[in-house]
């Protein structure tokens, strides 16, 4: 699924932890499967071969990665609560509005076939677009950001979520986790033959598939700095894109809204703050699936 608006907070978090909740669940699912058909007697080689190691991390990677984006956007509609807006059946005025406006940013993008426009019931103020391609897509926004941005602020936003869908960052992710997912596989199974063939022969296979997940989590884990860093990188791409169809100073203008809102939440429930990912930190800056609110508009400045 693409990354939400906001920058780092409970939707944003649900759902990059829904994508790779997904890709983790593919892949132990294919490495129990592998093992139960060990324990069953399957000839697959004693802990498998190189080759062996390499075929299995490149499907089960890409299995568990692909998986995810077929079924990105259903599973925000069901997670999420998303309601469909239809165009033409009787919508609020306003409602219609949002439509009209992602449809004629999705025209100005060039796209063939218009995004679902959706709108899901939260105080938060997000918005995130999702699905599998740019033909099958679905631009959702809270019922917090439209309760809280005025309609310059809303179009930037659309903008914004049009872009990742122009851009195709849903599959660039995919590929990406895919790619990673193969590595992990592949280094973890690698280095867990070589623990395995350390302890008795009896003890052998379990060590092995112990010490294949243990390590996949690590890689996981150490993996997600490089998607999160293509996810900071792609929303400085949804900017710009947004800049471009909306204007500069709607992406500016949304973005000012938004870090409003971060600093009143701050202000009213300083526990909430003392939860929130700070992105003064070096450390948690490497796994920060967004720029600071500050560097985003200090780049569109630039533009």
């Amino acid at each position: 699924m693409e990354s939400a608006y906001t920058e780092g907070k409970m939707n944003l978090g649900k759902r990059i932890l829904l994508f790779v909740a997904t890709n983790i669940a593919v892949i132990a699912m294919l490495t129990l499967v592998l093992f139960l058909l060990q324990a069953m007697g399957v000839d697959l080689g004693r802990y498998g071969s190189v080759g062996f190691d390499a075929v299995v991390a490149v499907v089960i990677g890409f299995s568990g990665a692909f998986l995810s984006l077929w079924a990105s956007k259903w599973i925000a509609k069901t997670m999420m609560g998303v309601r469909i807006l239809n165009p033409g059946q009787g919508l609020h005025p306003y409602d219609q509005w949002i439509v009209e406006t992602v449809h004629n940013q999705a025209k100005a993008a060039g796209l063939s076939k218009m995004p679902e426009v959706g709108i899901y019931d939260s105080p938060e103020v997000n918005a995130f677009a999702t699905g599998p391609s740019k033909k099958n897509s679905l631009v959702a926004f809270s019922s917090g950001l439209l309760a809280t941005m005025d309609r310059d602020a809303v179009e930037g936003v659309s903008a914004h979520e049009v872009g990742h869908i122009a851009n195709g960052d849903m599959v660039t992710m995919t590929l990406i986790q895919g790619v990673i997912n193969t590595f992990v596989i592949f280094l973890a199974r690698i280095i867990a033959r070589v623990v395995a063939s350390m302890v008795r022969e009896e003890l052998g296979l379990i060590v092995f598939y112990v010490t294949t997940i243990a390590l996949q989590i690590v890689f996981g884990i150490l993996g997600s700095l490089i998607t999160s860093a293509f996810s900071r990188y792609r929303e400085y791409r949804a900017d710009a894109f947004s800049a471009k169809i909306s204007g500069k100073e709607k992406m500016i203008h949304a973005l000012e809204s938004l870090r409003r809102t971060v600093d009143l939440v701050d202000t009213r429930h300083p526990a909430m703050a003392a939860f929130k990912i700070s992105n003064k930190s070096a450390f948690m800056r490497a796994f920060s699936t967004h720029p600071d609110i500050e560097d985003r508009i200090a780049a569109l400045r630039k533009l």
